[in-house]
């Protein structure tokens, strides 16, 4: 009998691994939905409970939060020079700066920007450039998390953003989010 019950526990104590790893895999059972480029070209994860929205002249793609409307997630695809990859571009230092400079906050714009932080990684031969800034508007203030990559003479701009109090309740999720960019083809 104590046999038996030594293998019992060791079994649940297994079993009870494997669903704690599990849980922790940050896959899409953990509250993360998979978006599909209707060409097969690329995917990306997006929280579970937000929904798609069309918005004309703007990115490809985009996501906001049903319940924290200003919670975004934008997918924009510009056209390149084919030859150009990531590394053209210049440092993720200088592109997130020049980011800031050209597209958030240029001069007049009424707005500050801080760049938090600016990395890259490999992923599947693709290199990437995540970037993370804080946006000070006149009456709020936004925290914004985006990635950059190359393929096939398109830059693909992925980004997340939110109202800066809720940031410490999103940053991982956005992290994953945002590391979830693949190519598919």
């Amino acid at each position: 009998m104590a046999v038996f019950f030594r293998s019992f526990l060791r079994g649940c104590l297994i079993l009870s691994l494997t669903f704690a790893l599990g849980a922790c895999s940050g896959g899409l059972a953990a509250g993360l939905n998979l978006y599909q480029s209707s060409d097969g070209r690329y995917a990306f994860s997006y929280p579970t409970g937000w929904t798609r929205v069309s918005v004309n002249g703007g990115p490809k793609v985009v996501f906001h939060d049903l319940i924290n409307s200003d919670e975004t997630l934008s997918l924009v695809v510009s056209k390149i020079d084919s030859e150009i990859n990531l590394n053209d571009l210049g440092s993720p230092l200088a592109v997130g700066e020049r980011l800031i400079t050209q597209v958030i906050a240029p001069e007049g714009s009424d707005r500050s920007v801080e760049l938090v932080q600016a990395g890259m990684r490999e992923e599947v031969g693709h290199l990437f450039y995540d970037i993370e800034y804080s946006v000070h508007l006149k009456d709020r203030d936004r925290h914004e998390l985006a990635t950059f990559v190359t393929d096939r003479g398109y830059l693909y701009t992925l980004a997340t953003s939110t109202n800066e109090n809720r940031w410490p309740k999103v940053k991982n999720l956005f992290e994953r989010v945002i590391e979830s960019f693949t190519f598919l083809i």
